[in-house]
């Protein structure tokens, strides 16, 4: 959920006009670097290929991010389950731009965008053009992985065809709250959690061992295969959890850390929930405002009647879907869906309005086509696997929720602070997939022990709509790092050319220079 913008503005910067001439193979070998784990020797010392990437591209995304210039793509072998290091083995995608200075070369730039689910080759692709810009891809190969199980990774996480996503996108039967609606719900769940563990490679092995847990470790082997001594990281929202977790396990094997759009390290699953409504709740908050500025703002020109108007104009959706063409229908929920997206980035707010106003006709293509890009879905109705990583991922990295009784209460805290998104029927007790998942998890929220870190930088945006910024004050405090403040609403900021921002983030991980304490950004 929390990398969509990110995805779109990165889709959007690495496009190219041709195709890039395809690299020839070559194959890079270094010793192990750094401490290593016993029994893992062969992973840590292993050589990697790098090739042409298109034969890495999942997706109408990957294909298009993979026509940038100067790319490479490599496969990186890990175990499947390390605690059986000499059993079965993964692989991950990578995607490299190597440094353009070879002389003033400082090391890899390693990327993740969160999710979790993103794809990480596709978000380094799209970084290349705000690196170069700022002088970072002068001083670092810019690396993106994708994590196990998702994108090029193998095998990769898959539970739903792209017939059943469509299907589950028009039903809302979510909005019912009563007996027999928690009933559906719930085996809707339980059929969604054995899916996955019938569809994906490996199965229960696979998804027992895809967590932050065992991320953490692949980046670790990463690390020593670029021939890097320590690990310099750059992460995007629940890529935040990725890196303060890495923290934890290996605080002496980082050089520097930029963690932007942070997931609070000590928050469970329900905190969390009612933290980003809040964020959202505040987002649509400020979309509001904007929109009541616009002579054509479809909720009206008193922002302080927004909601009602937005709940006037969504809620018939739940009994009467609007055609949007091809036989499908804008729902409730992919309405909804939309206007998340959009609240992803200011720049999205216009477009939002335009679907809004749709509506009122009775229209919902643009609306439709927000939730498209939310659910990776491409022109050929095609899916990307996020959202089944998306589900995977948070099964093992927190405790389940059984008890309806808190479910109960975290739906209804929810509708309160982002009342926008109240259905205006009861709430809902269902319990979500992660209730009925095969394997158990693997993590839990908590405040990192990270002894002997070097100084990281976490970077929070004041009205951040997926990670709120308490969330960054936490962490931050958690690491015993510094603290960017950027003042604006959107998710993450980092090299999306707030020039205060970039500058301070690009001072830090080529000199390890952090801003001073309570520095504050804004604007362009």
């Amino acid at each position: 959920m929390a990398t969509s913008a990110l995805l779109v503005a990165s889709l959007a910067a690495c496009t190219t006009t041709g195709k890039a001439t395809p690299p020839a193979p070559t194959t890079e070998s270094h010793p192990p670097s750094g401490p290593v784990p016993a029994g893992l020797e062969r992973f840590y010392g292993q050589s990697l290929t790098w090739a042409d990437c298109a034969p890495y591209a999942t997706s109408e995304d990957a294909r298009s991010a993979f026509q940038a210039k100067d790319i490479q793509c490599a496969r990186l072998t890990v175990p499947l389950d390390y605690a059986k290091p000499a059993g079965d083995t993964v692989t991950l995608g990578l995607l490299r731009h190597k440094a353009t200075d070879a002389g003033a070369r400082i090391g890899s730039l390693v990327v993740n965008p969160g999710g979790p689910g993103a794809s990480g080759m596709v978000a380094a692709a799209g970084l290349i053009k705000p690196a170069t810009g700022t002088g970072l891809a002068k001083r670092f190969d810019l690396v993106g992985f994708d994590p196990r199980g998702i994108g090029a990774s193998r095998p990769a996480i898959h539970c739903l065809t792209d017939a059943e996503r469509d299907a589950d996108r028009a039903d809302d039967s979510e909005t019912d709250g009563s007996p027999a609606g928690v009933q559906k719900q719930e085996a809707q769940e339980k059929d969604f959690a054995a899916k996955c563990a019938q569809r994906t490679e490996d199965g229960t092995a696979m998804l027992a061992n895809v967590g932050t847990r065992d991320v953490v470790k692949d980046l670790d082997v990463l690390r020593s295969v670029l021939g890097d001594e320590k690990l310099t990281y750059l992460g995007y929202s629940y890529g935040t959890r990725i890196g303060s977790a890495y923290a934890e396990a290996f605080p002496k094997n980082v050089r520097a850390m930029i963690l932007d759009g942070a997931v609070d390290p000590d928050q469970d699953a329900v905190e969390s929930l009612v933290a980003q409504g809040q964020g959202f709740g505040t987002a649509f908050t400020q979309f509001a405002q904007w929109c009541a500025a616009q002579q054509d703002c479809a909720l009206g020109r008193d922002a302080a009647g927004a909601v009602k108007a937005f709940q006037d104009l969504v809620r018939p959706l739940i009994d009467f879907p609007v055609p949007v063409g091809d036989g499908r229908k804008l729902s409730y929920e992919d309405a909804t869906t939309g206007v998340i997206q959009a609240l992803y980035q200011e720049s999205l707010w216009d477009t939002l309005n335009t679907g809004l106003n749709e509506l009122k006709r009775q229209r919902g293509a643009t609306l439709e086509k927000l939730a498209d890009i939310y659910n990776e879905r491409d022109s050929d109705g095609r899916y990307g696997t996020t959202q089944d990583a998306f589900t995977a991922i948070r099964c093992v990295d927190d405790p389940r929720v059984t008890d309806p009784a808190v479910i109960l209460k975290a739906q209804q805290e929810y509708v309160k602070v982002a009342p926008f998104l109240d259905d205006g029927r009861p709430a809902s007790a269902a319990r979500d997939a992660c209730a009925f998942w095969p394997v158990p998890n693997t993590s839990e929220p908590h405040v990192p022990n990270v002894e002997g870190l070097a100084k990281t930088l976490v970077i929070s945006t004041t009205n951040d709509p997926a990670t709120p910024y308490q969330a960054g004050v936490n962490l931050a405090k958690g690491l015993k790092g510094a603290l960017l403040t950027f003042e604006g609403t959107q998710h993450t900021v980092f090299l999306q050319g707030v020039k205060c921002v970039d500058q301070a983030g690009v001072d830090y991980l080529v000199d390890g220079t952090v801003p001073p304490e309570g520095t504050r950004c804004s604007g362009q």
